[in-house]
């Protein structure tokens, strides 16, 4: 007989709170970082990939792709622990860029409890909106992101 795997450290439902904010450690972006993306993705736009091109661009050196930004942003989220054998759905996901990120800078994630919701049909479930951000060594956000999970609930 094959072992259950049992996932526990996850938080549940009730133990959110509007207004809860939870901050992850922080990681330096490195340029291994942004050529990997680029590797994985195929996304070999000329501003994350050609320094020579990106000397003559606003920025005057490459940047790291946004989405690879969220990703690394979500990572750290998920370091937490918050959603390990809780998340049951990531029913909505949006991310909107607001600064840029270099290599050797260092970033992390604060996220935040805006709403939460329980489900009629459904008791072993909620919903929970989280409005999220990652944040560079400066403190300036560079990406706004909003998740809506569906999070298992105490007992379940």
């Amino acid at each position: 007989m094959i072992a259950k795997t049992e996932y526990t450290r996850g938080i549940r439902f009730e133990k959110y709170n509007i207004g809860d904010e939870l901050v992850t450690a922080s990681r330096t972006i490195t340029e291994a970082d942004i050529w990997a993306f680029a590797c994985l993705t195929g996304d070999w736009t000329p501003i994350h990939t050609d320094e020579e091109f990106c000397k003559t661009q606003q920025f005057g050196t490459r940047i790291a792709h946004g989405l690879l930004v969220v990703s690394i942003g979500t990572g750290l989220a998920n370091q937490l622990l918050m959603f390990e054998g809780a998340s049951m759905a990531l029913l909505e996901s949006t991310a909107r860029l607001t600064g840029v990120v270099k290599a050797g800078d260092t970033i992390r994630t604060i996220v935040k409890v805006v709403d939460k919701k329980e489900t009629q049909k459904y008791p072993d479930r909620g919903i929970v909106t989280f409005d999220w951000g990652v944040y560079n060594q400066r403190d300036e956000k560079v990406a706004d992101c909003r998740w809506v999970l569906m999070i298992r609930r105490e007992g379940y």
